[in-house]
């Protein structure tokens, strides 16, 4: 089968410490996109050029690098591993025709590639997987190879068996070619005589490598069963068939920091790449004619301003052309953190358009050449931890809040909201690093300042007992006077029906027009209740009450109903109200009892546990936990499952808190309050 033609895109994803940034490096330097390998221990790769990145050595966005291989144009994506940074390699690999999976030589993290797997099996996503550091390598391949089989969802071919000399690997043999190599640093690897230790194994494991092959391809089927020994190159077509149609997975092995392997995967990526065309039938868009292009990806540069990553789907960029109605108003390529201006972009290229403030991540841009639908973009991942901030500057206010919309455009899984029961701006994203990233982006590219602070828990309180209270307001000074008499019972009401104002008066008692301001002044009383929260869940009566003709007016009786309440709450046996969420929680099955056992030490109670649907072992458990022993739950979720656990939350219900605990919150409350 012939290679596709045409500029290709490829994603490296694949776990935190995997290897992507360097495997990335190694493949530009060995196609001459580079002239100079560089690593991350001197900060000078291609990828991770950013501040937060560099500062960290890890990924926290998508870097992009180009160069061509045998006259081939290709686009490199390297995508965060952080589970955190996760939005990223999800977006990227919506427009990257073949994912790389970088994967570390170890049995015992093959979970972590669980959630990764799984977007690439429901999305129907090309890919094959790179085990790495194959140098530092202390098991057996075939058992890791084994382990990626427990949690692949599409049939895995393994494609090279490694050659030992002692405990080191030296090289390789190819299945389907019968060839050995031996690794050279640096350098191609150098075919040798396949040593005949390996050649029984060779042997095995290529017979293994055809059978899987001939699940998905009748014709090689019927050759195997006939004994006939299909050709070398009749295989390759039929690994490139499955591979590009994503019914098998070829593993390959090397070690990016060496160079081992890697001319050998980019050869693979040559001829078994599918073109633009599966991408675009992949993503669900029609294009009807003109130019169209992809957005996947938003930065907002400090002296370029806005730039709108996205591969060209059909037609041809070019800088100045109209598309969704905004002039394009640059264009470049990007090698990492440098920008180089480009005349024009042709379909398969990725290119930076600069300068289109109304595009987000996830549009489809045309020119109006023709009809055009938008691909099935995914949504936002689900927030699971928040931090309360605050700009150091309370001048900075405003400026804050713009940067927190520029922050979500570069990252959508970044989220924020001024909440409303505790007034405090909510800052949303997938985790403690991820957000310390969103504050260092802040500070860094948008000169704002923030403080971080657990968000507050917004406590409520109500009532369980009936009083009847009277309550006045009388002042007199020169001139008119103020006068308001009121009298009120005060009343629980049932869980979640809310507050009630009734009025009882007759004959006049109180001036119609003064009812209201009743009213008001009790829901004023109610934004803070005796125990130092909003009062929900209580009725209010107005039996009786006074007035008078000159001094009366509304403010007089809003201040009356105040002082009726004030006096009258505390004597209504009043309780704190904490809220209580409803929890969805999906981890490995093997982890599900220390997540029983989580969920109890945080007062949550267990309704039930199942196998999550079209999850290969895992579960969701279902529980509800208190709130405020969900802030930073996902911290110790992840560290029970090797870091793939989430979960999902909701509001459940409000329940009493009494106790020990109760007045802790209360106590710290009115330290809190003291302390402002």
């Amino acid at each position: 089968m012939a290679s596709a033609s045409g500029p290709r895109c490829v994603a490296l994803v694949g776990p935190y410490l995997s290897g992507k940034t360097t495997l990335m490096e190694s493949l530009l330097s060995v196609s001459g996109g580079v002239h100079r390998k560089g690593s991350i221990k001197e900060g000078n790769t291609v990828g991770d050029s950013a501040p937060e990145a560099r500062a960290r050595q890890m990924s926290v966005e998508i870097s992009v690098g180009s160069t061509s291989y045998l006259d081939d144009e290709w686009t490199v994506l390297d995508c965060p591993g952080s589970i955190e940074m996760r939005q990223e390699a999800l977006n990227a690999l919506m427009v990257a025709d073949l994912a790389v999976v970088v994967y570390e030589p170890s049995t015992e993290r093959a979970m972590t590639l669980a959630p990764l797997f799984k977007v690439l099996a429901d999305r129907g996503i090309p890919h094959m997987v790179f085990i790495n550091k194959i140098d530092t390598i202390t098991e057996p391949v075939s058992a890791v190879y084994e382990a990626l089989r427990s949690v692949e969802h599409a049939p895995l071919v393994l494609r090279q068996i490694p050659i030992r000399d002692g405990e080191t690997v030296s090289g390789y043999v190819d299945l389907i070619s019968g060839r050995a190599y031996k690794y050279t640093a640096g350098a191609g690897s150098e075919r040798i005589d396949m040593p005949d230790p390996v050649a029984d194994e060779y042997a095995a494991t290529r017979e293994s490598m055809l059978e899987a092959l001939a699940d998905f391809n009748d014709e090689l089927l019927e050759k195997l069963l006939e004994d006939e020994v299909p050709d070398i190159e009749e295989i390759y077509g039929y690994l490139t068939e499955g591979v590009r149609a994503a019914d098998v997975v070829p593993v390959l092995i090397g070690s990016a920091e060496q160079d081992y392997g890697v001319r050998r995967l980019f050869k693979a990526l040559r001829h078994e790449v599918p073109g633009p065309d599966a991408a675009i039938e992949r993503l669900g868009v029609e294009i009807g004619g003109g130019t169209a292009a992809q957005v996947f990806k938003t930065y907002h540069a400090q002296h370029a301003g806005k730039l709108s990553l996205a591969r060209v789907l059909s037609g041809t960029v070019t800088e100045g052309m109209t598309l969704n109605g905004q002039r394009v108003g640059s264009l470049s390529s990007l090698m990492g953190g440098q920008q180089n201006k480009i005349g024009s972009a042709e379909p398969g290229a990725v290119a930076a358009l600069g300068r289109m403030d109304a595009v987000r991540t996830g549009d489809l841009l045309t020119d109006g050449g023709g009809e055009a639908n938008g691909a099935d973009w995914p949504e936002p991942i689900v927030p699971v931890y928040a931090r309360a901030i605050s700009p150091e500057n309370r001048n900075d206010e405003v400026k804050l809040t713009g940067a927190l919309q520029r922050l979500n455009e570069e990252d959508p899984s970044v989220s924020y909201e001024q909440n409303a029961d505790t007034r405090e701006m909510v800052l949303w994203g997938q985790g403690e690093i991820h957000l310390q990233v969103a504050l260092e982006k802040l500070k860094g590219r948008y000169n704002v300042s923030a403080v971080a602070s657990p968000p507050s828990v917004p406590y409520k309180e109500t009532i369980r007992k009936t009083v009847s209270q009277h309550g006045r307001f009388k002042r007199q000074t020169g001139g008119h006077g103020m006068f308001g008499d009121v009298h009120v019972d005060i009343s629980p009401r049932p869980r979640g029906e809310g507050f009630e104002f009734t009025d009882k008066i007759v004959g006049g008692a109180i001036p119609k027009q003064f009812i209201p301001a009743v009213e008001s002044g009790v829901k004023e009383f109610a934004e803070r209740g005796p125990l130092g929260f909003p009062v929900v869940d209580f009725a209010v009566r107005l039996t009786d009450g006074q007035f008078h003709q000159v001094d009366s007016n509304e403010m007089s009786f809003k201040l009356a109903a105040r002082v009726a309440m004030t006096e009258g709450m505390p004597k209504c046996s009043p309780v704190l109200l904490e809220p209580i969420s409803k929890v969805e929680i999906d981890v490995p099955a093997d982890s599900t009892n220390k997540v029983h056992g989580l969920i109890s030490g945080r007062r949550g109670q267990i309704l039930g546990f199942a196998p999550k649907e079209g999850w290969k072992g895992w579960d969701t458990v279902e529980a509800n936990i208190p709130s405020s022993d969900i802030v930073d739950l996902i911290i110790e979720l992840r560290s029970l499952s090797q870091g793939v656990a989430t979960f999902r939350s909701s509001f459940d219900r409000l329940q009493e808190l009494t106790g020990r605990l109760a007045d802790q919150v209360i106590e710290a409350r009115k330290e809190a309050e003291e302390a402002n």
